[in-house]
C-alpha cells in the first residue's frame, strides 16, 4: 500500500490539470453535449495523464541526486527512498505502453501526437531542460500536442486561433515557472541553482517577456472572440464577455510567479489559490453558458 501511494505521488496527479487542454477542441467544437465525443475525449485525457505521470517518474529517477539536495524536492518518494528506482522505471514503462494503446485505439494520429509528446519529454528530462528558452519551448509544444491530440481523438480540426492562444499561454506559463525560480532564489538569498538552464535567464528579461506575452495572450483571445468566423460558428456575439476572466487569471498567475514567490512553483500554487480558482470557475461557467446556454 505504501509503495502504491508513493507511486501515485510520483505521478503528480495534481499536475494532470494541464491535460484538460486535451478537451479544448471538444468544448470549442460544440460537441460537449454529445456522449461519444465526450467519452473519446475522456480517454485521450486519460492517456495523457498516464503518459505524463510516466514522464514525471522517469524525470525523478534521472534527478534523484539533485532532488535530495533540494529543500523540498528531497521529500519526493524516489529521493526519500519511499519508492525504489527500479519499481519507478518499471511502472513508468507500463503506464506509457497503456497510454499509447489507448491513444492508438482512438486513432493513429492521436497516438502519433502522444508519442511525440513522450519522446520530446524524455529528451527534455535528459538534456533539453538544461538549455535556456529551449526548455520553455518544449513545455509550450507539449500543450499544443495536447490540443492537437484532443482534436484528432474526436476527428475535428483544431482552429488556428485555438492553437495560437494555447501557444502564447503555454510559453507564458513556462516563463512564469522560471521567473518564480529566479525570484525565489533572490528573495531567499540562496545561490543554489536547481536548473542549469536558469543561468541563461535573468529576472528583468523574463518579467518583460511575461508582460508582453500576457498582453499578447489576452489580445489573441479577444481577437478570437470577435472574429467573424467565431461569431458565425457559435451564433453569438457574447463570447468577448469571457475575456475579463482570462485577463484576471493571467494577472493572478503573474502575481504568484513574480511578486509572491514561495517554495511551490506558481503552476502548483495557483491550484491552491482561492482567487485563481474562483476566477477559473467563473471563466468556465461563462464560456460554457455563452457557447451552450
Amino acid at each position: 500500500m505504501r509503495s502504491a501511494l508513493a507511486l501515485l505521488k510520483t505521478l503528480r496527479p495534481h499536475q494532470w490539470v494541464k491535460n484538460t487542454f486535451v478537451a479544448a477542441a471538444l468544448v470549442f467544437s460544440r460537441h460537449l453535449t454529445e456522449l461519444e465525443y465526450v467519452s473519446r475525449t475522456a480517454l485521450a485525457v486519460l492517456a495523457f495523464c498516464l503518459l505524463s505521470g510516466a514522464v514525471y517518474t522517469f524525470n525523478d529517477v534521472r534527478d534523484v541526486e539533485a532532488d535530495r539536495a533540494h529543500p523540498t524536492k528531497k521529500n519526493r518518494p524516489i529521493a526519500s527512498g519511499a519508492l525504489t528506482e527500479r519499481a519507478a522505471l518499471i511502472s513508468a514503462a507500463v503506464l506509457a505502453l497503456i497510454a499509447l494503446g489507448i491513444a492508438f485505439w482512438l486513432s493513429p494520429k492521436t497516438a502519433l501526437y502522444l508519442g511525440i509528446y513522450g519522446v520530446q519529454n524524455v529528451a527534455y528530462s535528459i538534456r533539453l531542460k538544461h538549455i535556456a528558452f529551449v526548455d520553455v519551448g518544449i513545455i509550450a509544444t507539449g500543450f499544443l500536442l495536447r490540443v492537437l491530440a484532443g482534436a484528432a481523438a474526436i476527428d475535428v480540426p483544431a482552429s488556428n486561433w485555438l492553437l495560437l492562444c494555447t501557444a502564447l499561454l503555454a510559453i507564458f506559463l513556462g516563463l512564469g515557472k522560471r521567473a518564480h525560480e529566479l525570484a525565489w532564489a533572490e528573495r531567499s538569498g540562496t545561490t543554489v541553482e536547481t536548473r542549469a538552464a536558469l543561468a541563461g535567464y535573468s529576472i528583468p528579461v523574463v518579467r518583460l517577456t511575461m508582460f508582453i506575452l500576457a498582453a499578447a495572450t489576452v489580445g489573441a483571445y479577444i481577437a478570437y472572440t470577435v472574429s467573424t468566423h467565431t461569431v458565425t460558428f457559435f451564433g453569438t456575439q457574447n463570447l468577448p464577455y469571457s475575456s475579463p476572466f482570462v485577463a484576471l487569471g493571467i494577472f493572478r498567475f503573474m502575481q504568484l510567479a513574480l511578486w509572491y514567490p514561495k517554495d511551490d512553483p506558481p503552476t502548483e500554487a495557483m491550484l491552491r489559490d482561492p482567487w485563481f480558482l474562483l476566477n477559473g470557475a467563473g471563466a468556465i461557467a461563462a464560456i460554457l453558458y455563452i457557447i451552450y446556454g
